[in-house]
């Protein structure tokens, strides 16, 4: 086989090990992630919650300072009833007082719905820091368990770095600069086998005379659909 070629394949098989490592990294770090976003989203619902609480509790003190004035409207009626000399006067204080009785029941019912509603956001405050403090503990384990994880492949990762720059230092760089240049859109099938006539890359079937070169593997032979770099594999006819 050429030697050239042969360097090819192994540079593409690096590039393809390398490659691999970023969803082995990808899949280390989802765990951890998911749980940060958990504790995230719990921390989010746990300020709006507590801003909803004081939204809700300035209406109830609107509601309780207006009660306090419709207590003082009728204090105030009662000591004018004794002040009345006409029935018109009776009549129009009477009307005052129904409205402002009116205006009491429906603030003191406002008041209790207010106080559910407080007494409710703040039960789920509660509960949601209790997750809270669950999942901040889980996330030291799962970080730590990450870290472990990601330290197993970096090192593995820095392996196949060094096996990659010993094998471009023995390389022909005309040669390299061709494979750089078909792997921009091939990714990790720039170099690719042929079997029953096809080559893996795109699938088209290759003619007799470019085959036979390729079994040669005297010189670097590429795809004429698609450009890949073309081999067989050992056990290939």
């Amino acid at each position: 086989m050429n030697q050239h070629l042969k360097q090819l394949i192994d540079l593409s098989k690096v590039d393809i090990e390398i490659d691999a490592f970023e969803p082995q990294i990808e899949e280390a770090n989802y765990k951890y992630e998911a749980a940060l976003a958990q504790k995230q989203s719990i921390d989010s619902d746990i300020e709006n919650l507590t801003k909803e609480i004081k939204e809700e509790e300035v209406k109830k003190h609107k509601n309780e300072l207006h009660l306090h004035e419709l207590s003082q409207k009728l204090q105030d009626n009662s000591r004018k009833s004794s002040e009345i000399k006409t029935e018109r006067e009776m009549k129009s204080l009477q009307l005052e007082e129904e409205i402002a009785k009116e205006q009491v029941t429906f603030a003191n019912e406002e008041i209790a719905r207010l106080e559910k509603i407080i007494e409710s956001k703040k039960e789920q405050v509660e509960a949601a820091k209790t997750s809270l403090k669950d999942i901040a503990s889980n996330l030291e384990t799962v970080k730590s368990e990450v870290d472990e994880k990601l330290k197993v492949i970096t090192k593995a990762r820095q392996e196949v770095f060094v096996k990659k720059e010993k094998l471009l230092a023995t390389m022909n760089q005309k040669g390299l600069a061709f494979y750089q240049k078909i792997r921009r859109w091939a990714k990790n099938s720039t170099v690719v086998a042929v079997e029953d006539h096809a080559c893996m890359g795109c699938h088209m079937m290759i003619g007799d005379k470019i085959y036979a070169d390729i079994v040669k593997a005297e010189e670097i032979t590429t795809c004429p659909h698609c450009g890949r770099i073309l081999h067989v594999e050992a056990s290939e006819d």
